[in-house]
């Protein structure tokens, strides 16, 4: 039986870390996400887990505890922020790499220098090679949903790769929302029990992890992984499928707002959508054709339902929280414009990078990136590829 709670992005997350009871979690607090393992900790000191909770020194002996605890068996989680994420860098790398199913909420915050402790992406978009899924949350009841569907996703046979779950530094971290907390039994059930098949600790099957790998097999162990992450693109539906049976809400890669009949259209992450939403109630009162798609899943990247989603367009603004300082844009422009490149009928593409440090985006500034797509559709001409909205 679900019930209603006021609760924070951060402290969704820990509700549901609270019912996964992950056998091990390795953390070490940094502000946006400090809350998460704060109120975790809390949960274990209170009896509520028999998790082993390891408070560390660094974020890099975190992820090192983590690596070390699911290669023996163990359902291990963590959770980091900005420059905790990018002292993790190396063993972030060897989590994916060695194919373990750890689970990180991540509260998205800038990444130093000038040292800043609000959001913006640059902290997993940093990190969106490293091998990681990563998944976007709009709003706590995503956070809440997708920390407890990270767990099966990750651990899918046909996966076996981390998974980042990433929600708005203070926007929607320390933000209040009514939130659907699902029943302890029927998470249990969702998530069932771990059992890894290949265990460092199995003595009768004997396995090596993180071996020195050279020209012999590293070219191979790579190519595997990269199909774990295409894996995900079939996979992923399969447990988007059994939550909405088990929860009854309906998840996907996308999520389309107001599209189907739409000429101009907005691509963001994460909480900048739902300021959009209203954007768009308020030009369609005006009679504008207008509609918002909001990737959840960015690794891996849903190119076919992008495309899809895109193709009678005429004209689109994708919104980057962080820069790729590239000259070409920010990471997810780079990703959308190489997406559509191929197709015979495409949307003319702009780019606007916004709220770097946290800086608000307002619903007039997003007004008027849907001035500049009206006009761009009218003249079918992108003037300024790359835009900065709202810097002095």
């Amino acid at each position: 039986m679900s019930k209603l709670r006021a609760l924070t992005g951060d402290q969704a997350a820990a509700e549901a870390m609270r019912q996964i009871e992950p056998d091990v979690v390795a953390a070490y607090p940094i502000t946006p996400q400090t809350e998460i393992v704060m109120n975790f900790a809390q949960f274990v000191a209170d009896g509520r887990v028999q998790t082993e909770m390891i408070p560390v020194e660094s974020e890099h002996s975190a992820m090192s505890a983590c690596v070390g605890a699911a290669a023996s068996g163990a359902r291990t989680m963590t959770a980091t922020s900005a420059n905790g994420l990018a002292l993790m860098w190396e063993i972030v790398y060897i989590a994916a790499s060695t194919r373990l199913p750890i689970v990180m909420p991540v509260v998205n915050r800038a990444l130093s220098g000038p040292i800043n402790i609000h959001c913006d992406h640059s902290d997993t978009m940093g990190a969106r090679d490293s091998g990681w899924l990563q998944i976007y949350c709009e709003n706590n009841q995503e956070v809440y949903d997708n920390v407890i569907m990270a767990v099966r996703i990750a651990e899918h046979k046909d996966i076996l790769l981390p998974v980042m779950v990433c929600q708005d530094g203070f926007i929607t971290s320390h933000a209040l929302e009514g939130i659907k907390i699902y029943d302890d039994k029927q998470v249990k059930d969702f998530i069932s029990e771990y059992k890894l098949q290949h265990s460092l600790l199995d003595i009768e099957h004997p396995v090596t992890y993180g071996p020195l790998d050279l020209q012999n097999f590293y070219f191979e162990h790579k190519r595997q992984q990269a199909e774990g992450m295409k894996n995900a693109l079939t996979a992923m539906p399969e447990v988007f499928s059994e939550f909405k049976q088990q929860f009854g809400t309906k998840y996907d890669f996308i999520d389309t707002y107001k599209l189907n009949d739409a000429d101009i259209a907005i691509v963001a992450l994460s909480s900048t959508a739902g300021t959009a939403r209203v954007v768009v109630d308020q030009l369609r009162a005006k009679g504008k054709k207008v509609g918002l798609l909001r990737p959840r899943v960015f690794r891996p990247f849903p190119k076919e339902k992008i495309i899809q989603a895109l193709k009678n367009l005429k004209a689109v603004a994708i919104m980057d929280r962080s820069d790729s300082f590239s000259g070409q844009g920010g990471p997810l422009f780079a990703e959308f414009r190489s997406a559509l490149l191929d197709e015979p009928r495409r949307p003319l593409t702009v780019n606007y990078i916004y709220g770097l440090g946290g800086r608000d985006i307002d619903t007039e500034q997003i007004k008027s990136v849907y001035a500049d797509l009206e006009k761009i559709a009218k003249e079918r001409q992108v003037k300024e590829l790359v835009n900065y909205l709202g810097v002095r």
